[in-house]
């Protein structure tokens, strides 16, 4: 029955960016719509990406372009406030929690800082980033009926050179996210692109979820998003195609095993397996040297509405 409600979801629930132009979101919108862009030494990129994002700004599509930078000391912050984006420092957001703890952190501490009801999450290191990643992640949450939460899907080719191998730039996500997702949560089976960094929610969901601190932040919000609001809630779209900056595979490796990680937590939180560290004899202190080393079971913060830290608290 699982595998029967992924298949009829993937029918009913997938749309193609080009459904949603952006004449189209700005008439039918009736939300405040933030765009949150983490980013850490992206100078080479986060320049064209928030310029993309302030054009769509001035067509009526998004209300505020936001980018949290990690500190970076390549210039990111600084052209991305000349390309017209509001710029957060992460390190100054909600500083009684300590040290950021990566990207989920820095998306979780942003979020009661950004105005919209709709909110948007793009990758800063994105090349040649088009609006339409941003329209078509709105378009669900905008013109759909019951959606709280979208994923977008893209091809990856490994290089410019050879797209012959759409899906050669995404490994982790083909070889580890999937078919984790395909043996433990059948009914998110036919979600294309689990670990996409582009995102967009309603924030009444975004406040009652917990977020993971590290690269697990996608798998977690997507298994959390349809605990919270089923299936017939999420929506994907297709973007089209994605081009960034590869990861070389020596550090695919710990990303691979946090996304398991982050997997297995949810698990054993729904006691369907036991503690992972016990089942996999990692408890010597070898095992645990290695795994810290990897980070595989970064910290997760709690719902943001838990603590009464909401809009405006940040």
């Amino acid at each position: 029955m699982s595998v029967a409600a992924a298949d009829s979801w993937a029918q009913t629930r997938s749309f193609h960016h080009s459904q949603y132009a952006p004449e189209r979101i700005a008439r039918e919108r009736r939300e405040k719509v933030s765009v949150c862009v983490p980013a850490r030494e992206c100078a080479r990129t986060v320049g064209e990406v928030v310029e993309a994002l302030m054009a769509l700004q001035g067509q009526g599509v998004v209300d505020e372009v936001v980018v949290v930078d990690a500190a970076s000391a390549d210039g990111t912050a600084a052209i991305a406030e000349r390309a017209g984006a509001r710029v957060l420092q992460e390190a100054e957001l909600m500083p009684d929690y300590g040290a950021v703890l990566g990207k989920g952190d820095a998306m979780w501490r942003a979020l009661p800082s950004l105005e919209g009801e709709l909110v948007c999450f793009v990758d800063a290191d994105s090349e040649r980033f088009p609006a339409h990643f941003v329209t078509g992640l709105l378009g669900p949450l905008v013109c759909e009926q019951g959606v709280a939460f979208v994923k977008g899907f893209y091809r990856r080719p490994l290089s410019a050179q050879d797209s012959s191998d759409e899906g050669g730039g995404g490994r982790v996500n083909h070889l580890t996210a999937r078919p984790a997702l395909a043996l433990f949560y059948p009914e998110l089976a036919q979600v294309r692109q689990p670990l996409a960094g582009e995102v967009a929610a309603r924030r009444e969901l975004l406040e009652a979820l917990p977020f993971v601190t590290g690269y697990g932040v996608e798998i977690g919000m997507l298994i959390d998003s349809w605990d919270k609001v089923g299936l017939d809630g999420l929506a994907q779209v297709d973007l089209g195609e994605h081009s960034h900056h590869h990861q070389p595979l020596s550090a695919l490796a710990p990303m691979a095993l946090t996304v398991l990680a982050t997997i297995a937590f949810r698990l054993e939180l729904d006691d369907r397996l036991e503690p992972w560290a016990e089942r996999f004899g990692l408890q010597d202190d070898v095992g645990w040297e290695r795994l810290e080393a990897a980070d595989p079971a970064p910290v997760t913060r709690p719902p943001l509405a838990s603590l009464g830290l909401t809009r405006g608290a940040g």
